[in-house]
C-alpha cells in the first residue's frame, strides 16, 4: 500500500485534455486486405515519422506477432521498436555512421544508399551485419546508380558483410503514370546484376503502399506505409481503386470545451482581426492549435464536431488556428465547458477527416499526419 502511495506520488497519473485513439482492428484489416493483395509476399509496415502519427510505441504494440518485421527511419525509431516490437527491424533512413554502433545487429537490417556507409559496416561489424543494397530506379533522390560499378569497386567490402536484400522506392505509384513500368523493369535489371555477381536468396523490395495494389511484378516483400494506417491514395480511376477503397483509417483525435465566451454581432475573434461576428452568438475554444498538429490554414473554414450529452454537431473553426487553442463558433447550438470535441474523425466521410482536411490545408494526407504532436496521449481502443 506504501509503496503503490509513493509510486503514484513520483509518476501521478494525468488524464489529459487531448487524446489520440488508434482502433487496432482496423488497422489488422488494412494488414489483411494488403496481405490478401500479395499473398505470397511479406508485408513491411512503415512505422516513421512516430507511425505517421499514430505513435510508434502503440503501433509496435498491436503489430507485436502479427508480422515479422517493421522498417522505421533511424536509431530513436529502432529503440522504441526493440522494446515494443520484438521482431525484426529494418532501418531505412541514412544515419550518422557512429550511431549504426548502437543498433541490435542481432535483429536489424539495414539500407544501404552508398559507399561510405557500406565500407564503414563492413570494417565494423562484418558478418554481423545484414543490409540490403537501395539502387536508384528512376526517382533520382537517392541510391546506387551504377550498380556494376559499385558491386565492383566495393567487393571486399560487401564480401565482408551479409547481403540480405535490394530495395528502391517509388516515385509514382498511386498514379496511372507508365513510371511503374520504367522503375520495375530497371529493378528487375539491378537483379540480374546482383545474381550475376552471386548475391542470391535477396529479399526484394520495390513497392510501397500504392505498389502493393499498382506493381504488375512479384516482389517477396512490401513496404506499407499510408495504405496499412487507412488511406487510400490510389488515382480514382485505377483499376485497383475499389480494393484499396477497403482500407479504414484507424486514427480519431479528441479535445474538450475549456471556455465559452458569450459575444455581440461585430465582435472578433482570436488573432489579426479576421473573424467577426455575423450576429450575437457563443464561442467555445478548444486547447488545440497548430502546436498539436492543427494546419493553420483550416481558419475561418475548418469544421470540428462537437458532442455533448444531447447531440452532436460540426460547428465551424473561427478566427485563427492558435498556438495552443482552436475557436468555435457554436451559432444557435448549445454545449457546456468539458464537452468533447473530434477534432478528427476516422470517417473519409466527415468534415474533420483527414482526407477533408489535407484538401482545405491545399497539401497531401501525410502532412497533417505525421504533424500531429508526439506529446498527445495515444490510446489503442
Amino acid at each position: 500500500m506504501i509503496i503503490d502511495s509513493l509510486k503514484a506520488y513520483r509518476k501521478p497519473k494525468y488524464d489529459t485534455l487531448n487524446i489520440i485513439k488508434i482502433q487496432k482492428n482496423n488497422l489488422l484489416h488494412n494488414l489483411k486486405v494488403l496481405q490478401e493483395e500479395r499473398p505470397q509476399s511479406q508485408i513491411i509496415p512503415v512505422l516513421k515519422a512516430n507511425a505517421y502519427g499514430h505513435g510508434l510505441k502503440e503501433i509496435c504494440q498491436i503489430l507485436k506477432g502479427k508480422v515479422k518485421m517493421v522498417a522505421v527511419d533511424s536509431f530513436p525509431e529502432a529503440q522504441v521498436a526493440y522494446k515494443y516490437f520484438k521482431g525484426d527491424v529494418l532501418i531505412i533512413g541514412e544515419m550518422p555512421l557512429k550511431a549504426y554502433a548502437y543498433t541490435k545487429l542481432s535483429k536489424t537490417e539495414f539500407c544501404i544508399y552508398n559507399y561510405k556507409t557500406l565500407r564503414h559496416i563492413a570494417t565494423k561489424f562484418g558478418k554481423k551485419a545484414k543490409i540490403h543494397l537501395f539502387v536508384n530506379t528512376g526517382m533520382n533522390r537517392e541510391g546506387i546508380k551504377d550498380l556494376t560499378k559499385f558491386i565492383k569497386d566495393n567487393s571486399f567490402y560487401l564480401n565482408k558483410v551479409q547481403v540480405t536484400g535490394l530495395a528502391s522506392h517509388l516515385a509514382s505509384a498511386e498514379t496511372l503514370s507508365n513510371f511503374n513500368d520504367t522503375q520495375e523493369d530497371n529493378f528487375a535489371k539491378a537483379l540480374e546484376i546482383m545474381q550475376k555477381n552471386g548475391y542470391k536468396d535477396l529479399k526484394t523490395h520495390l513497392g510501397n503502399s500504392a505498389g502493393v495494389f499498382t506493381l504488375k511484378g512479384e516482389y517477396s516483400a512490401y513496404r506499407a506505409g499510408i495504405g496499412f494506417y487507412g488511406y487510400n491514395n490510389i488515382d480514382l480511376d485505377h483499376e485497383k481503386y475499389k480494393i484499396a477503397k477497403k482500407l479504414k483509417p484507424a486514427l480519431r483525435v479528441y479535445s474538450q470545451i475549456v471556455s465559452l465566451q458569450k459575444i455581440k454581432a461585430q465582435e472578433i475573434v482570436s488573432y489579426n482581426e479576421n473573424f467577426s461576428a455575423q450576429k450575437d452568438t457563443t464561442i467555445a475554444t478548444v486547447p488545440f492549435g497548430y502546436s498539436e498538429g492543427l494546419p493553420r490554414h483550416l481558419s475561418n473554414q475548418g469544421k470540428i464536431k462537437v458532442i455533448t450529452k444531447d447531440k452532436t454537431f460540426f460547428t465551424q473553426i473561427s478566427g485563427n488556428v492558435c498556438m495552443n487553442l482552436t475557436c468555435l463558433d457554436l451559432d444557435t447550438n448549445n454545449a457546456q465547458i468539458g464537452d468533447k470535441v473530434q477534432i478528427v474523425s476516422s470517417l473519409n466521410s466527415d468534415d474533420n477527416s483527414f482526407v477533408n482536411i489535407s484538401k482545405l490545408a491545399d497539401t497531401i494526407i501525410y502532412e497533417p499526419l505525421i504533424r500531429l504532436a508526439a506529446n498527445i496521449r495515444r490510446e489503442i481502443i
